[in-house]
């Protein structure tokens, strides 16, 4: 009897290891945003799309509207258990050109309780006009649009 006490215990311990690992949490990165160090490399009114493309690579997203603004994304996303993957980050880079194609505008935000969030910004005018966009853009993802 004390033979088979033993055994029990010894393959419970192991099914209750088995059974906390399968509930730790797993992580998954999404996409690509440059470090600051590649991003202090763009000159504001000089670099030009193509100098951008050299340096940091090509954007995540691209704007169709306006002059045609980059983005870069990137996103992580937590599973536990069988739960569904919940966002708990993210941080967009924003790069903004001018009518004659040079840089205009670096933005960098990020994502904190479902709000897009201003991390640095680097301009060359007192406003922006894509301000107002993005934050209706990525909050409506974060809201339920998208990753939900």
């Amino acid at each position: 009897m004390a033979g088979l006490g033993r055994w029990i215990g010894k393959w419970g311990a192991i099914a209750a290891v088995l059974l906390l690992a399968g509930c730790s949490a797993q992580f998954r990165n999404h996409g690509y945003v440059p470090d600051e160090a590649a991003l202090a490399n763009i000159a504001v009114g000089r670099d030009t799309r193509d100098s951008v493309a050299r340096l940091i690579g090509a954007p995540s997203v691209s704007a169709l509207v306006g002059d045609g603004a980059w983005y870069y994304v990137e996103s992580r996303f937590k599973t536990v258990a069988w739960m569904a993957p919940r966002e708990v980050d993210r941080v967009v880079v924003a790069i903004s050109f001018d009518r004659a194609g040079r840089v205009a505008n670096i933005e960098k935000f990020g994502l904190e309780d479902g709000a897009i969030v201003t991390l640095s910004r680097r301009v060359t005018k007192t406003t922006s006009d894509r301000i107002p966009f993005l934050r209706k853009v990525f909050g409506n993802l974060a809201q339920g649009g998208l990753f939900k």
